[in-house]
């Protein structure tokens, strides 16, 4: 590290604390929730670029808004600095280690655990490239900054979010979603404004999904629905119908799995739940 970049360094603002959270400045302020999974909300100035550990990744919005995820196995340290018209800003926050469970999901049918069968792992395929081009959307809004509802009225958290998982005995990745169980045909909505990305009825391992890019490539995804009411390319707006809870593809029973990506982060959507 070169003696300039320890002088920026140490005389940022003091570390911010881990969970809800607050660092302000005049031409950089965050909220958030600073932990693995959550998320800093920003203000700064109009279009700036927005630099995290580094690597430019956004730029804020046309109202200076912006969001950064972090992901489950984010670092204890992240710097977030923003660049305008030969101006920049920057604070460093103390990102917390999240608590993860450890479970078990017995029952599911092989093919949805290990799959085999040539023309399956083709159609896999195919579904991966799908969902890959969709989470690449980065749609110029903002429609984050008020942060989220739940997308059910009434629900039980039946798995909350990065538990690292056992499927029929065999070891899996982290769970990456919060499953909300609730009764078939449960209606669906959305949690903000934004896009739809992706709507599909019959995905092999998702069953019904739909994507919605709520701007910047904030993401959220909605798993295993039995109806899809809204198609790609559709804008939303709070409390519009998605779909209907099911319990299509690799389920075992009537859930919503709810997920949220920010360029390819994996966060937690319900820290973005306005309390």
């Amino acid at each position: 590290m070169t003696p300039d970049r320890r002088a920026l360094l140490a005389g940022a603002a003091a570390l911010a604390a881990a969970g809800p959270g607050r660092s302000q400045a005049n031409d950089l302020a965050l909220t958030g929730r600073f932990v693995q999974g959550g998320h800093a909300l920003g203000r700064t100035w109009p279009r700036a670029l927005v630099f995290v550990d580094g690597e430019a990744l956004t730029a804020a919005s046309a109202d200076g808004a912006f969001v950064v995820g972090f992901d489950r196995d984010a670092p204890a340290s992240i710097e977030i600095e923003v660049r305008a018209d030969g101006r920049s800003a920057r604070r460093t926050l103390t990102i917390a280690p999240g608590d993860f469970d450890i479970t078990r999901v017995d029952g599911l049918p092989p093919a949805t655990v290990t799959p085999s069968d040539p023309a399956l792992l083709r159609r896999i395929a195919r579904e991966v490239e799908l969902k890959t081009e969709a989470f690449a959307s980065r749609l110029d809004a903002d429609h984050f900054r008020d942060g989220f509802v739940w997308p059910l009225e009434a629900f039980r958290v039946s798995s909350r979010w990065g538990a690292q998982r056992a499927l029929n005995g065999t070891p899996a990745r982290p769970h990456y979603g919060v499953d909300l169980a609730a009764p078939q045909g449960t209606v669906i909505r959305a949690p903000a404004a934004g896009r739809v990305v992706l709507a599909q009825p019959d995905l092999h391992f998702e069953g019904g999904l739909v994507l919605i890019d709520h701007g910047q490539g904030l993401i959220t995804a909605y798993l295993h629905q039995s109806r899809i009411d809204v198609r790609a390319g559709q804008d939303v707006r709070p409390g519009d119908s998605l779909g209907r809870v099911g319990m299509s593809g690799r389920a075992t029973g009537p859930h919503l799995c709810w997920r949220l990506k920010w360029r390819n982060r994996n966060m937690d959507p319900s820290l973005l739940v306005r309390t």
